[in-house]
Protein backbone atom coordinates (compact mmCIF):
# COMPACT_ATOMS: atom_id res chain seq x y z
CA UNK A 1 0.00 0.00 0.00
CA UNK A 2 1.24 3.34 -1.00
CA UNK A 3 1.12 6.26 1.70
CA UNK A 4 -1.93 7.74 0.04
CA UNK A 5 -4.50 5.74 -1.74
CA UNK A 6 -5.42 7.60 -4.87
CA UNK A 7 -9.32 8.48 -5.04
CA UNK A 8 -11.39 10.42 -7.77
CA UNK A 9 -14.24 12.41 -5.94
CA UNK A 10 -17.45 12.75 -8.22
CA UNK A 11 -19.71 16.04 -6.30
CA UNK A 12 -22.23 17.98 -6.94
CA UNK A 13 -26.04 18.96 -6.65
CA UNK A 14 -29.00 16.40 -6.44
CA UNK A 15 -30.00 15.94 -9.84
CA UNK A 16 -26.59 17.15 -11.31
CA UNK A 17 -25.67 13.77 -13.19
CA UNK A 18 -23.07 12.79 -11.13
CA UNK A 19 -24.36 9.01 -11.57
CA UNK A 20 -24.20 8.82 -15.64
CA UNK A 21 -20.84 10.26 -15.17
CA UNK A 22 -19.32 8.26 -12.67
CA UNK A 23 -20.44 5.06 -14.56
CA UNK A 24 -18.63 6.26 -17.68
CA UNK A 25 -15.34 7.13 -15.94
CA UNK A 26 -15.42 3.74 -14.02
CA UNK A 27 -15.41 2.08 -17.28
CA UNK A 28 -12.35 4.18 -18.71
CA UNK A 29 -10.37 4.10 -15.34
CA UNK A 30 -11.55 0.38 -14.29
CA UNK A 31 -13.22 1.65 -11.40
CA UNK A 32 -15.23 0.65 -8.88
CA UNK A 33 -18.18 3.48 -6.80
CA UNK A 34 -18.66 3.88 -3.35
CA UNK A 35 -21.77 5.99 -2.60
CA UNK A 36 -21.49 8.92 -0.07
CA UNK A 37 -24.77 9.67 -0.32
CA UNK A 38 -26.47 9.98 3.08
CA UNK A 39 -30.02 8.40 2.08
CA UNK A 40 -28.84 5.56 -0.39
CA UNK A 41 -26.62 3.92 2.35
CA UNK A 42 -30.18 2.83 3.74
CA UNK A 43 -32.10 -0.55 2.50
CA UNK A 44 -35.07 0.45 0.65
CA UNK A 45 -36.08 4.43 -0.39
CA UNK A 46 -34.78 3.29 -3.45
CA UNK A 47 -36.78 5.39 -5.42
CA UNK A 48 -36.27 8.42 -2.94
CA UNK A 49 -32.25 8.42 -2.88
CA UNK A 50 -32.44 7.70 -6.56
CA UNK A 51 -30.25 5.16 -5.88
CA UNK A 52 -28.87 3.83 -9.89
CA UNK A 53 -30.74 0.82 -10.68
CA UNK A 54 -29.23 -2.07 -12.01
CA UNK A 55 -29.26 -0.93 -15.73
CA UNK A 56 -28.06 2.38 -15.11
CA UNK A 57 -24.81 0.88 -13.03
CA UNK A 58 -23.93 -1.26 -16.15
CA UNK A 59 -22.05 -4.43 -14.51
CA UNK A 60 -19.95 -1.50 -12.22
CA UNK A 61 -19.36 -2.55 -8.55
CA UNK A 62 -20.99 -0.18 -6.24
CA UNK A 63 -20.08 0.54 -2.60
CA UNK A 64 -22.12 1.56 0.55
CA UNK A 65 -25.27 1.62 -1.43
CA UNK A 66 -28.60 -0.06 0.60
CA UNK A 67 -26.37 -1.37 3.66
CA UNK A 68 -27.82 -0.17 6.60
CA UNK A 69 -31.37 -0.76 8.16
CA UNK A 70 -33.42 2.79 7.94
CA UNK A 71 -33.84 1.68 12.13
CA UNK A 72 -30.70 1.30 12.67
CA UNK A 73 -28.98 4.33 14.08
CA UNK A 74 -25.92 5.46 11.58
CA UNK A 75 -23.50 7.95 12.36
CA UNK A 76 -20.64 10.30 10.16
CA UNK A 77 -17.81 7.95 11.93
CA UNK A 78 -19.65 4.68 10.90
CA UNK A 79 -19.76 6.00 7.29
CA UNK A 80 -15.65 7.14 7.63
CA UNK A 81 -15.14 3.85 8.93
CA UNK A 82 -17.16 1.26 6.46
CA UNK A 83 -16.14 3.73 3.20
CA UNK A 84 -13.02 3.81 4.27
CA UNK A 85 -12.81 0.04 4.09
CA UNK A 86 -14.69 -0.23 0.81
CA UNK A 87 -11.92 2.22 -0.37
CA UNK A 88 -9.06 0.13 0.68
CA UNK A 89 -10.90 -3.03 -0.54
CA UNK A 90 -11.15 -1.34 -3.73
CA UNK A 91 -7.49 -0.47 -3.97
CA UNK A 92 -6.59 -3.86 -3.22
CA UNK A 93 -8.17 -4.94 -5.89
CA UNK A 94 -6.00 -2.64 -7.92
CA UNK A 95 -9.58 -1.06 -9.11
CA UNK A 96 -9.66 2.51 -8.93
CA UNK A 97 -11.53 4.02 -6.40
CA UNK A 98 -14.46 6.74 -6.80
CA UNK A 99 -16.65 8.29 -4.70
CA UNK A 100 -19.71 9.41 -5.64
CA UNK A 101 -22.09 11.83 -3.73
CA UNK A 102 -23.52 14.44 -2.81
CA UNK A 103 -23.26 14.38 1.29
CA UNK A 104 -20.49 17.24 1.74
CA UNK A 105 -20.07 15.81 5.34
CA UNK A 106 -19.30 12.62 4.15
CA UNK A 107 -17.03 13.72 2.27
CA UNK A 108 -15.04 15.84 3.70
CA UNK A 109 -14.83 13.37 7.08
CA UNK A 110 -13.81 10.28 5.01
CA UNK A 111 -10.74 12.30 2.97
CA UNK A 112 -9.65 14.69 5.66
CA UNK A 113 -8.99 11.93 8.22
CA UNK A 114 -11.24 13.25 11.18
CA UNK A 115 -10.96 10.74 13.57
CA UNK A 116 -14.52 10.88 15.56
CA UNK A 117 -14.75 10.70 19.78
CA UNK A 118 -17.23 8.44 20.39
CA UNK A 119 -20.55 10.09 22.30
CA UNK A 120 -22.82 8.22 24.32
CA UNK A 121 -25.89 7.53 22.94
CA UNK A 122 -29.79 7.22 24.62
CA UNK A 123 -32.68 6.11 22.64
CA UNK A 124 -35.41 6.56 25.26
CA UNK A 125 -33.98 10.45 25.36
CA UNK A 126 -33.84 10.54 21.75
CA UNK A 127 -37.13 9.16 21.13
CA UNK A 128 -38.78 11.82 23.88
CA UNK A 129 -36.38 14.94 21.64
CA UNK A 130 -38.08 13.31 18.89
CA UNK A 131 -41.51 14.22 20.85
CA UNK A 132 -40.07 17.26 21.60
CA UNK A 133 -39.16 17.82 17.59
CA UNK A 134 -42.65 16.93 16.38
CA UNK A 135 -44.55 18.75 18.54
CA UNK A 136 -42.66 21.91 18.09
CA UNK A 137 -40.89 22.25 14.85
CA UNK A 138 -37.45 22.50 13.58
CA UNK A 139 -37.01 26.88 14.26
CA UNK A 140 -38.70 26.41 17.84
CA UNK A 141 -35.35 23.55 18.84
CA UNK A 142 -33.23 25.47 16.80
CA UNK A 143 -34.17 28.28 18.69
CA UNK A 144 -33.47 26.11 22.47
CA UNK A 145 -29.64 25.05 20.79
CA UNK A 146 -29.08 28.59 20.46
CA UNK A 147 -29.19 28.88 24.34
CA UNK A 148 -26.66 26.34 24.99
CA UNK A 149 -24.90 25.88 21.50
CA UNK A 150 -25.03 28.90 18.94
CA UNK A 151 -22.78 27.98 16.60
CA UNK A 152 -24.34 24.57 15.81
CA UNK A 153 -27.70 26.10 15.80
CA UNK A 154 -26.26 28.07 13.25
CA UNK A 155 -24.97 25.47 11.14
CA UNK A 156 -28.04 23.50 10.96
CA UNK A 157 -31.36 23.66 8.49
CA UNK A 158 -34.82 23.27 10.38
CA UNK A 159 -35.54 20.25 8.53
CA UNK A 160 -32.58 18.54 9.49
CA UNK A 161 -34.15 16.81 12.87
CA UNK A 162 -31.12 14.01 13.06
CA UNK A 163 -28.40 16.46 13.37
CA UNK A 164 -30.43 18.83 15.57
CA UNK A 165 -31.48 16.09 17.94
CA UNK A 166 -28.67 14.33 18.39
CA UNK A 167 -26.80 17.95 19.55
CA UNK A 168 -29.41 17.89 22.21
CA UNK A 169 -28.57 14.16 23.23
CA UNK A 170 -24.75 15.18 23.41
CA UNK A 171 -25.45 17.71 25.43
CA UNK A 172 -27.69 16.20 28.05
CA UNK A 173 -25.58 13.60 28.56
CA UNK A 174 -21.98 15.04 28.35
CA UNK A 175 -22.46 18.45 29.38
CA UNK A 176 -20.70 19.18 26.35
CA UNK A 177 -21.67 21.00 23.60
CA UNK A 178 -21.52 19.38 20.00
CA UNK A 179 -19.61 21.75 19.05
CA UNK A 180 -16.88 20.97 21.55
CA UNK A 181 -17.34 17.30 20.63
CA UNK A 182 -16.34 18.32 17.43
CA UNK A 183 -13.21 20.50 18.34
CA UNK A 184 -12.30 17.76 20.42
CA UNK A 185 -11.86 15.32 17.45
CA UNK A 186 -8.54 15.92 15.42
CA UNK A 187 -7.34 14.97 12.07
CA UNK A 188 -4.98 12.46 11.85
CA UNK A 189 -3.03 12.97 8.50
CA UNK A 190 -5.26 11.54 5.41
CA UNK A 191 -4.99 8.54 3.88
CA UNK A 192 -5.98 9.69 0.50
CA UNK A 193 -4.72 11.91 -2.22
CA UNK A 194 -8.41 13.26 -4.00
CA UNK A 195 -9.15 14.40 -7.12
CA UNK A 196 -11.95 16.17 -7.18
CA UNK A 197 -14.32 16.34 -10.32
CA UNK A 198 -17.45 19.13 -9.54
CA UNK A 199 -20.56 19.13 -11.61
CA UNK A 200 -22.72 22.36 -11.67
CA UNK A 201 -24.59 24.49 -14.25
CA UNK A 202 -23.45 28.17 -15.42
CA UNK A 203 -27.35 28.50 -15.40
CA UNK A 204 -29.09 27.60 -12.33
CA UNK A 205 -32.44 27.28 -14.15
CA UNK A 206 -31.04 24.47 -15.65
CA UNK A 207 -30.55 22.22 -12.58
CA UNK A 208 -33.83 23.41 -11.01
CA UNK A 209 -35.08 22.25 -14.36
CA UNK A 210 -33.29 18.63 -13.91
CA UNK A 211 -34.64 18.69 -10.49
CA UNK A 212 -38.54 19.31 -11.47
CA UNK A 213 -37.96 16.73 -13.95
CA UNK A 214 -36.40 14.41 -12.11
CA UNK A 215 -39.08 14.68 -9.17
CA UNK A 216 -41.70 13.96 -12.02
CA UNK A 217 -39.90 10.50 -13.01
CA UNK A 218 -39.57 9.74 -9.41
CA UNK A 219 -43.12 9.67 -9.03
CA UNK A 220 -44.07 7.46 -12.20
CA UNK A 221 -41.29 5.51 -10.97
CA UNK A 222 -44.00 4.55 -7.60
CA UNK A 223 -42.35 7.03 -5.12
CA UNK A 224 -46.01 7.66 -3.59
CA UNK A 225 -46.13 3.76 -2.55
CA UNK A 226 -42.62 3.66 -1.65
CA UNK A 227 -42.97 6.43 0.73
CA UNK A 228 -46.74 5.22 2.00
CA UNK A 229 -44.96 1.67 2.65
CA UNK A 230 -41.88 2.77 4.45
CA UNK A 231 -43.86 5.28 6.71
CA UNK A 232 -46.61 1.88 7.54
CA UNK A 233 -43.23 0.42 8.68
CA UNK A 234 -40.90 2.82 10.53
CA UNK A 235 -40.71 5.69 12.45
CA UNK A 236 -36.70 5.78 11.88
CA UNK A 237 -35.12 9.70 11.30
CA UNK A 238 -34.22 8.39 8.07
CA UNK A 239 -38.32 8.96 7.31
CA UNK A 240 -36.79 12.73 7.00
CA UNK A 241 -35.44 11.79 3.64
CA UNK A 242 -35.85 14.56 1.08
CA UNK A 243 -39.14 12.74 -1.16
CA UNK A 244 -40.99 10.89 1.76
CA UNK A 245 -41.55 14.14 4.81
CA UNK A 246 -42.81 16.16 1.97
CA UNK A 247 -45.44 13.49 0.57
CA UNK A 248 -46.48 12.43 4.26
CA UNK A 249 -49.06 15.66 4.46
CA UNK A 250 -51.03 14.51 1.20
CA UNK A 251 -50.61 10.35 2.32
CA UNK A 252 -52.34 12.15 5.88
CA UNK A 253 -55.42 13.97 3.64
CA UNK A 254 -54.36 17.17 4.74
CA UNK A 255 -52.72 18.41 1.58
CA UNK A 256 -53.31 18.27 -2.17
CA UNK A 257 -51.13 16.15 -4.34
CA UNK A 258 -49.82 18.75 -6.50
CA UNK A 259 -49.55 20.81 -3.08
CA UNK A 260 -47.44 18.31 -1.81
CA UNK A 261 -45.28 17.42 -5.33
CA UNK A 262 -44.65 21.43 -5.29
CA UNK A 263 -42.87 21.30 -2.29
CA UNK A 264 -40.64 18.54 -2.83
CA UNK A 265 -39.64 20.48 -5.71
CA UNK A 266 -38.90 23.21 -3.74
CA UNK A 267 -36.98 21.71 -1.33
CA UNK A 268 -35.28 19.77 -3.33
CA UNK A 269 -34.31 22.94 -4.66
CA UNK A 270 -33.06 24.15 -1.41
CA UNK A 271 -31.54 21.52 -0.87
CA UNK A 272 -29.59 21.62 -4.43
CA UNK A 273 -28.22 25.44 -3.37
CA UNK A 274 -26.97 24.17 0.09
CA UNK A 275 -25.20 21.58 -1.19
CA UNK A 276 -23.41 24.28 -3.84
CA UNK A 277 -22.53 26.51 -1.56
CA UNK A 278 -20.38 23.33 0.50
CA UNK A 279 -18.36 22.34 -2.21
CA UNK A 280 -17.53 25.51 -3.14
CA UNK A 281 -15.49 25.83 0.00
CA UNK A 282 -13.30 23.21 -1.23
CA UNK A 283 -10.67 24.81 -3.91
CA UNK A 284 -8.87 21.63 -5.08
CA UNK A 285 -12.48 20.95 -7.40
CA UNK A 286 -12.60 20.71 -10.51
CA UNK A 287 -16.03 22.34 -11.59
CA UNK A 288 -17.35 21.15 -14.93
CA UNK A 289 -20.82 23.13 -16.46
CA UNK A 290 -22.74 20.31 -18.72
CA UNK A 291 -25.05 22.81 -19.92
CA UNK A 292 -22.28 24.76 -21.73
CA UNK A 293 -20.69 22.02 -24.14
CA UNK A 294 -22.59 18.93 -25.73
CA UNK A 295 -22.43 15.48 -23.94
CA UNK A 296 -18.94 14.51 -25.46
CA UNK A 297 -16.92 17.30 -24.92
CA UNK A 298 -17.99 17.44 -20.65
CA UNK A 299 -17.20 13.92 -21.10
CA UNK A 300 -13.75 14.46 -22.35
CA UNK A 301 -13.11 17.26 -19.33
CA UNK A 302 -13.91 14.79 -16.91
CA UNK A 303 -11.50 11.95 -18.74
CA UNK A 304 -8.56 15.04 -19.14
CA UNK A 305 -9.35 15.31 -15.24
CA UNK A 306 -9.62 11.62 -14.06
CA UNK A 307 -6.67 10.45 -15.96
CA UNK A 308 -4.53 12.80 -13.42
CA UNK A 309 -5.41 9.94 -10.80
CA UNK A 310 -2.29 8.01 -10.49
CA UNK A 311 -2.80 4.30 -9.11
Amino acid sequence: MPEKIPVLVIVGPTASGKTALSIALAKSLDGEIISADSMQIYKGMDIASAKPTEEERAGIPHHMVGVVSPETPYSVADYVKDAGQAIAEVYARQKCPILVGGTGLYVDSLLSGTQFIPSPTDLNLRKELQTQYDALGGEAMLQKLREFDPESAARLHPNNNKRIIRAFEVYRLTGKTMTQALESSHSAPSRYKPVYIGINFADRAVLYDRINRRVDLMLQSGLLDEAKDFFEHTTATAAQAIGYKELKPYLDGQVSLDEAVDRLKQVTRNYAKRQLTWFKRNPEIHWLYPDTCDESEFLQQARKIAETVKL
